[in-house]
């Protein structure tokens, strides 16, 4: 396997393109060795489908497009962003019993964190964000537990 692969799509801010960026992300990483009904390949997928519907929900429709980019170092590492147009940084919500919504994130952290990884979010040069979530390539095969 070559020490650096990436991927990226750039999609519509639409409700559609959560499933689309999630299939997409499904392909590119069973094309790179992880299986498709892996536990890890789950993980992933939700927190795509998470971080995608983000993008969708929360930048109020200044965002025409979100990007989502995949790279993997040297079998190690994998990383995936999220990046849209709007300035404003994700932020944690309070957690009321009776919320439908709002807990994306702390599911992100919280699937990082078990999985061994790091989520960052970062401005980009353009004045919108990226939401990244890093994980060791490893934790395809098992997840790290933290205790």
């Amino acid at each position: 396997m070559a020490d650096h692969q990436e991927a990226s799509v750039t999609l519509p801010s639409d409700p559609a393109s959560v499933s689309a960026a999630r299939t997409y992300v499904t392909d590119v990483l069973a094309e790179w060795g992880l299986p498709a009904d892996s536990e890890a390949a789950d993980t992933v997928r939700l927190m795509v489908s998470e971080l995608a519907t983000n993008a969708v929900q929360h930048t109020f429709g200044l965002s025409p497009t979100f990007t989502v980019d995949i790279e993997l170092d040297r079998d190690e590492q994998l990383r995936i962003g999220v990046t849209d147009s709007h300035p404003r940084f994700p932020k944690r919500l309070p957690a009321a019993v009776q919320q439908d919504n709002g807990r994306g994130m702390v599911i992100i952290r919280w699937l990082t964190a078990e999985w061994g990884g790091k989520l960052t979010v970062r401005p980009t040069g353009e004045g919108g964000k990226t939401v990244s979530i890093t994980l060791p390539w490893t934790a395809a095969v098992a997840p790290v537990r933290a205790d």
